[in-house]
C-alpha cells in the first residue's frame, strides 16, 4: 500500500508571497518618495538615482557572472538597494558617489557574503557609511529646495546642533513644511507623507510589522523630549522625528528580513537600541543624524537579540 502521509523539511505551509514579490513591493512603496524628491530637488535627483540603481544591478550580474552563478538581478533585491542607497545621497553629489556606493553594497556588503539571505549588514545604509567615512564633504551638503541653481544648505538638525536655534527659527521652518518636505536633506528622506503612505500599504500587506518602526520613532522621539537641548523634559518630540530620516530608516531599512530579528519581541528590543543609538549620536556625538549607524550597530546585535529571545521549544522543561 503506498504511503499516504509524507514528511518533509520545513516550512510545511506555503503562501502566495515570494522574495522577488516582497522586494518589488517594497521598490514601489518607495517610488513616490524618489517622484516627490525629483520635485524638490530637480532632475539632478533623477540622475542620481539612476546611476545608483544601474551600479548595483551591474556589480551584481558581473559578479554572479564572474562566479559561475545564476544572474538573480531580476529579484529585486539590487534593484532596492540601489534605489534605498540613492534615497540616503544629496542630489548634489558628484556622479561616481552613487557608482562607488553601489559596487560597495553589493560586492563588498552582499555577495561577499554569500549573496541575498547572508549578508548580516543593511547593504545601502553599509555603502552610505563608508562614504561619509570616506568624503565627508560630499556627503553632508545638501542642496536647498526649489533651488534651480543648487544652492548648498544646512539640514534642520545641523542647525539644532551647531546651536543655530535663532536661524532655525528666522527660516520660519514649521511641522507641515517638515512634513512634506521643504526642507534640506538627503533626497528620499525628506517629504514625510509619501513614505508613510508607502509604509502604511507595506503594514497593510504584512510585508513589513510596527514593532521595530514604533520601538524606533517613540523611544528617539521620547528621549529627545526628555533630554532636549533647552533642558529635562523640554525638547520637542515631533522635530525629531520630521527633521531627519527617522520614517525612511524605521520603515523602510530598519526592517530588512535579512538583517534584522526574526520575532516580534525581538524586532522591538531591536527598534529601541536604534532609538537609544540615534539619540545618543545626535545629542552627544558630532555628527547631527545618527539613522544609518544605529541601524549598523543593531544589524551586528541581531544573532545575539535572537538567541534571547528564541521561543521554547514544545514539550521543553523550563
Amino acid at each position: 500500500m503506498p504511503d499516504k502521509l509524507i514528511v518533509s523539511v520545513s516550512p510545511h505551509i506555503h503562501s502566495h508571497e515570494s522574495t522577488p514579490k516582497v522586494m518589488w513591493s517594497v521598490f514601489f512603496a518607495l517610488i513616490p518618495a524618489g517622484i516627490v524628491g525629483v520635485f524638490i530637488f530637480g532632475l539632478a535627483a533623477l540622475k542620481i538615482i539612476i546611476i545608483s540603481v544601474l551600479s548595483c544591478l551591474v556589480t551584481e550580474a558581473l559578479i554572479q557572472k564572474l562566479t559561475h552563478r545564476r544572474i538573480s538581478i531580476g529579484d529585486g533585491s539590487a534593484v532596492l538597494t540601489g534605489l534605498l542607497l540613492a534615497y540616503n545621497l544629496s542630489s548634489n553629489v558628484p556622479f561616481w558617489i552613487p557608482v562607488i556606493g553601489g559596487i560597495f553594497a553589493i560586492a563588498v556588503c552582499k555577495q561577499a557574503f554569500g549573496g541575498l539571505g547572508a549578508n548580516i549588514f543593511n547593504p545601502a545604509l553599509a555603502a552610505r557609511a563608508f562614504l561619509l567615512a570616506s568624503w565627508p564633504k560630499h556627503m553632508t551638503g545638501f542642496s536647498k529646495p526649489f533651488s534651480p541653481d543648487a544652492v548648498t544648505s544646512a539640514t534642520p538638525l545641523a542647525m539644532l546642533k551647531e546651536g543655530k536655534v535663532a536661524d532655525l527659527v528666522q527660516s520660519g521652518l514649521s511641522y507641515m513644511d517638515l512634513f512634506l518636505g521643504k526642507r534640506s536633506g538627503c533626497l528620499g528622506e525628506v517629504c514625510i507623507l509619501v513614505l508613510l503612505i508607502g509604509a502604511v500599504y507595506l503594514l497593510w500587506r504584512g510585508y513589513i510589522w510596527w514593532y521595530t518602526p514604533a520601538g524606533f520613532i517613540l523611544t528617539l522621539g521620547g528621549l529627545s523630549w526628555i533630554f532636549g537641548v533647552g533642558g529635562f523634559f523640554k525638547g520637542d518630540f515631533l522635530f525629531s522625528i520630521l527633521a531627519g530620516g527617522v520614517i525612511l530608516g524605521a520603515f523602510f531599512m530598519a526592517t530588512d528580513y535579512v538583517t534584522t530579528p526574526i520575532t516580534k519581541k525581538g524586532q522591538l528590543i531591536f527598534g529601541i537600541g536604534c532609538g537609544v543609538i540615534t539619540f545618543i549620536i545626535r545629542r552627544f556625538g558630532g555628527y547631527p543624524e545618527g539613522i544609518s549607524y544605529s541601524i549598523l550597530m543593531m544589524n551586528a546585535t541581531v544573532p545575539l537579540i535572537d538567541r534571547y529571545v528564541r521561543p521554547r521549544r514544545y514539550g521543553v522543561k523550563k
